[in-house]
């Protein structure tokens, strides 16, 4: 039976820290969803659309693994789109101790919604560890170099977004 993960998250935008655990999920699944939170809650700068083909671009460039990895639209819940999905784990990356509160309490939720699926954290490489969507978002916008933070692709469109 092929596992299936599922690495769900907002990725406005996607970042060399979210490149990392794809390809370190990679080594522990046979097939990775990435799902692009359509997110109500947050304030997005790219739209999901956006977001979903600044991902699918970043990937194109992971050689030999890229037919590994879906990426495509979530919405509702994750356990319920997991299940669909016959995912058998949600992957999440963690990058500080304070990422681990909140993850903790998602996944007892998670798991009281559906206990079939398992939850795996990624500890966020050193070099990857202070790397935030919001950072680079934060960094870019102020003028700063965010180039070692994401992809020559993401780069390229965050500077036509800032303009």
């Amino acid at each position: 039976m092929s596992k299936i993960g599922i690495y769900p998250g907002t990725f406005d935008p996607m970042t060399n820290g979210h490149m990392d655990i794809i390809k370190r999920s990679l080594k522990i699944v046979d097939h990775l969803v990435i799902a692009v939170a359509k997110n109500l809650n947050k304030n997005s700068l790219f739209n999901v659309i956006e977001r979903i083909d600044i991902v699918k671009n970043d990937i194109s460039l992971l050689n030999n693994i890229n037919s590994k990895i879906k990426v495509t639209e979530l919405s509702g819940l994750l356990t319920t789109f997991a299940k669909n999905q016959n995912a058998t784990c949600i992957i999440r990356g963690l990058r500080a101790v304070s990422d681990f509160e909140y993850e903790f309490q998602m996944t007892g939720m998670n798991y009281q919604l559906n206990p079939d699926i398992e939850t795996i954290f990624l500890m966020t490489s050193e070099k990857n560890s202070f790397i935030s969507s919001n950072f680079v978002k934060e960094v870019h916008k102020l003028g700063g170099d965010v180039s070692n933070f994401v992809s020559n692709n993401t780069l390229n469109i965050l500077n036509k977004k800032n303009t």
